[in-house]
């Protein structure tokens, strides 16, 4: 993976030239105010670099899933207003991405300003990756910046096709803080190296789980996608959540995991459950060993005895990625789980220890448990991040310059 050879933003000249920077400003908006700025907040070191260096940054992103047509529901004014007051300076929101406003808005831009163009997903050209739109989108900026981890494992016109157009395509301090933490945990992890999956589909996770197998020297696995690996293995689950096309595939990651020959094994499987008869307040919760289901009821998050010896193996973790929940964690009394767990890799931290989490769920969870700043580092990209750690090549960072 040669994707620490880039050129990054600290590499160029920049006083004085207008760069185009792809953000991902995919945030949850409701009644036009932002419900989650951490995405926004993400990019302002680059856009404060480019700043303090005379440059003037012309920001794009997508939101939502417009499909190629205008949706006013889904505009990106209220992230420029959003991002003014978090910057502390105003933000021009252009409102398009291409065409003759957008051409205008960046010729009269001068030193000090920010323009934030309008939902890239407002045109087909986008994820098509057509020409003729990257292009347009390119316009007279000689620079461009991917500092949009997020959304660097898709081959779109802002992420790939762009960087045609341009001299030098080059990575943004959050790209690059990305690439740091997660090509480090693939090549040097301070070692005992633990993955902690949980979340429902093992289908999402087949790549990242066969990738680690290889890399880690554990494999913690909880959320719903342990019941389907539970099943795969002749164990009822109730109604519990299972992914029925995934059985085979669960019960060869099993297999594989054997192959390897660990003491005490390499794949951990819940011992116990929690398990209720629906999914909300009024539910009922109760524990029961992993192998005694009720048939009427379904499992929504490890149990004590898992959590005790989930934590046993992490305590000497040097190196920790997790990846999905351990329950329903949106449910107060569903989510001791992650909660447990997520404790437990912020002491780690505390005591030198690496530990990273992956995907928005996990990154919720952390941020509802007060755990968001206790962890190495939480990445801002879910599909990008699994798409890395199971050895997949990430489009939008193959497309920058490399280093001479």
């Amino acid at each position: 993976m040669s994707y620490m050879n880039k050129i990054s933003i600290d590499d160029l000249e920049l006083a004085g030239k207008q760069v185009l920077v792809r953000v991902d400003y995919n945030v949850p908006i409701s009644d036009g105010q932002i419900k989650d700025d951490r995405r926004i907040r993400a990019t302002l070191p680059t856009i404060r670099k480019l700043l303090e260096a005379g440059a003037i940054p012309v920001l794009m992103s997508h939101l939502g899933r417009p499909d190629g047509k205008r949706d006013v529901s889904l505009s990106l004014e209220p992230v420029a207003k959003k991002l003014g007051e978090l910057i502390g300076r105003p933000v021009t929101f252009v409102s398009d991405c291409i065409g003759e406003e957008a051409r205008i808005a960046r010729e009269r831009a001068t030193k000090g300003d920010i323009l934030l163009l309008e939902n890239l997903r407002f045109h087909k050209g986008e994820k098509e990756n057509d020409e003729a739109f990257s292009k347009e989108l390119a316009g007279d900026a000689e620079i461009y910046i991917n500092d949009a981890f997020g959304t660097s494992h898709r081959a779109h016109a802002s992420m790939v096709g762009v960087t045609r157009f341009v001299k030098t395509a080059a990575a943004g301090y959050l790209l690059k803080r990305e690439l740091d933490m997660l090509v480090g945990l693939l090549e040097n992890p301070q070692r005992p190296y633990i993955a902690v999956i949980g979340g429902s589909k093992v289908s999402s996770k087949i790549g990242i789980l066969e990738n680690l197998l290889e890399k880690c020297d554990r494999v913690l696995i909880g959320g719903s996608m342990a019941c389907t690996f539970l099943t795969s293995l002749g164990i009822p689950q109730g109604e519990s959540l299972v992914e029925h096309n995934s059985l085979d595939v669960a019960r060869q990651i099993l297999e594989k995991a054997e192959e390897f020959d660990v003491p005490g094994g390499k794949v951990f499987l819940p011992i116990d459950e929690v398990v209720t008869d629906q999914i909300n307040d009024n539910g009922i919760k109760r524990v029961e060993a992993y192998d005694q289901i009720p048939s009427n009821l379904k499992a929504v998050d490890i149990g004590p005895d898992t959590v005790a010896r989930y934590r046993t193996e992490l305590e000497t973790a040097g190196t920790i990625i997790m990846n999905g929940p351990m329950g329903v964690f949106e449910i107060n009394k569903f989510a001791e789980g992650t909660r447990e767990i997520l404790k437990v890799l912020a002491a780690r931290v505390e005591n030198g220890a690496t530990a990273v989490l992956g995907g928005g769920d996990s990154a919720a969870a952390a941020a509802k448990f007060g755990f968001q700043d206790r962890m190495t580092h939480i990445s801002t990209g879910g599909g990008a991040s699994l798409k890395l750690l199971e050895g997949s090549p990430l489009p939008g960072v193959e497309a920058l310059t490399d280093k001479k």
